[in-house]
């Protein structure tokens, strides 16, 4: 009996490998998608929900279509409001509040969250503070904010920081109890103290996972921002939709709704695009 040895010799053009990888199904447990296939099934997403509104805005009655304006009004209505009603000013008035109530929120929580998971003691005396308080509805705030501070831009952005911070917390707080025991143990093996342990293991090894814990809790200060500003607000986009509900127009409204949209996906690519960039070793692994 003849057994060939010899290394494996390249395949011909037109000979079928022995082994080839099978092809992933759509609906593949776990599968894999490259970035231009990643691109174009998002946007054939949007392309649908936008499709589904046109759709129920032609089905709708034509008396009644005033209360559910197609795409194309609603498109041509945020184009008139940045022409001609300065809501471009509105645009920045409700970034600056998001942005600063959340860098806020973040120099609180992440201090917080991360000696939380390093310090047993200082946890078990945090925690449940921090657990009972992220149960209270933050729109529950609102008359002792009004009553304290009176209907102004802190009044709101203590709203907005009231809304993400004890949720932000404690998402960092697992973030830290997430990191491997090991590399907590190897450095007490090789001498290293507390702050050593903190700074150059804790925070390191933790930072991917609380850049992605900031990216989803964002998303809830926007949540948020429409209930800071519909409250005695004069400007902002909250305001905006405001002014348009009390005359029933409910296109200035959609309008509003889909800016934020527009704004939260911008602000999501911004926080993915930064971890990529500051985490490429995550990425990588995946």
């Amino acid at each position: 009996m003849n057994i060939d040895n010899s290394p494996d010799k390249p395949i011909s053009q037109g000979e079928a490998p022995l082994f080839s990888p099978p092809k992933e199904k759509f609906f593949s447990v776990r599968g894999t998608v490259s970035g231009r296939q990643g691109f174009v099934l998002g946007l054939l997403g949007l392309v649908s929900l936008f499709a589904l509104w046109q759709l129920g805005h032609w089905a709708t009655p034509e008396l009644q279509r005033k209360f559910l304006p197609g795409v194309d009004e609603v498109v041509g209505k945020i184009i008139y409001l940045l022409v001609n009603k300065d809501f471009i000013s509105d645009i920045g008035v409700s970034l600056y509040r998001i942005y600063l109530s959340f860098f806020v929120a973040c120099l609180v929580a992440v201090p917080l969250g991360l000696i939380m998971g390093c310090f047993v003691k200082v946890r078990a005396l945090v925690n449940p503070t921090v657990g009972g308080l992220r149960y209270l509805p933050a729109a529950s705030f609102v008359p002792l904010l009004l009553v304290y501070l009176g209907p102004t831009d802190t009044a709101k952005m203590a709203l907005l920081f009231l809304g993400c911070v004890f949720f932000l917390i404690a998402l960092i707080l697992d973030n830290v109890l997430a990191v491997p025991k090991e590399f907590v143990e190897s450095a007490q093996t090789m001498g290293a103290d507390r702050k050593h342990i903190i700074l150059r293991v804790a925070l390191p090894a933790a930072a991917p996972q609380i850049l992605d814990s900031m990216r989803n809790m964002i998303a809830v200060s926007w949540t948020y921002l429409v209930i800071a500003e519909i409250v005695a607000a004069t400007d902002g986009i909250g305001a905006v939709m405001m002014r348009g509900a009390k005359f029933l127009h409910i296109d200035i409204i959609m309008a509003g709704i889909l800016t934020i949209g527009v704004l939260g996906v911008l602000t999501d690519i911004l926080f993915r695009n930064a971890s990529r960039f500051l985490f490429p070793y995550v990425y990588t692994r995946k």
